[in-house]
């Protein structure tokens, strides 16, 4: 079952010297429910605006996006608010925290926007999360006593606190040491098998990459292939 589906995106920015630049040209790519992919390419080539996009963050300048047979209409501002509040969780490179809220605090910050007060579902689903990260001992701490792989669990918390049906993660693993990447990638993989969230990461890391299920190239504003699956 397709839940994503992009078609013929086309996306340019401004170079500077009053010309535009195509980073987007075409492109077209189709993510199955529960699927878990991985975006690679050089620094430069759209990864992050195609993350975007998918997010509904940036619009496309042409084409057309089925997120679960929704077309998004990035005019429909509540639309939009809706698919981020309801479906999409965001995994930022530097898992950026408020450096005033304790961990738990953080965590539950998504639903308190929507909401103004978590519900006891979501509480008790945060909680459930804070054990499944393993983070329980630090959810009184304030950020700036957490490690770099402690920040990482308690951002994908704080993502994952909706109960999104998609998680787009941005270098996840960009500012991590080794030991600290691994553990990232094995949470992401965690995330998708064992609550079967669709899962699309953007990376410049190999060793990331290749625990996705399928892992494709961004170049020349197309998508192709890497000749790895796992």
């Amino acid at each position: 079952m397709k839940y994503i589906s992009l078609n013929n995106i086309r996306k340019r920015f401004n170079d500077g010297t009053g010309g535009q630049r195509t980073v987007l040209d075409g492109l077209c790519l189709d993510v199955e429910k529960g699927d878990h992919i991985a975006i690679t390419g050089v620094s430069g080539t759209g990864k992050t605006t195609l993350l975007r996009i998918l997010g509904t963050l940036t619009a496309p300048d042409e084409g057309t996006y089925l997120l679960d047979g929704i077309n998004v209409d990035y005019s429909d501002e509540r639309q939009l608010r809706q698919l981020r509040n309801g479906c999409i969780g965001f995994v930022f490179q530097d898992c950026p925290l408020l450096p005033w809220l304790t961990a738990w605090q953080n965590i539950l910050l998504p639903a308190q926007a929507a909401g103004g007060h978590p519900s006891s579902d979501t509480v008790e689903w945060a909680e459930e999360l804070v054990r499944l990260m393993d983070i329980s001992h630090v959810r009184e701490q304030m950020p700036q006593s957490l490690s770099g792989g402690e920040r990482c669990r308690v951002g994908l918390c704080r993502a994952l606190v909706m109960r999104p049906s998609l998680l787009l993660a941005d270098e996840p693993t960009g500012q991590l040491d080794a030991e600290h990447a691994h553990e990232v990638a094995e949470l992401l993989t965690m995330v998708n098998n064992r609550l079967g969230m669709t899962v699309v990461t953007v990376t410049h890391s190999d060793s990331l990459a290749q625990t996705a299920r399928r892992v494709y190239r961004l170049e020349n504003g197309q998508l192709t292939t890497m000749n790895y699956e796992l």
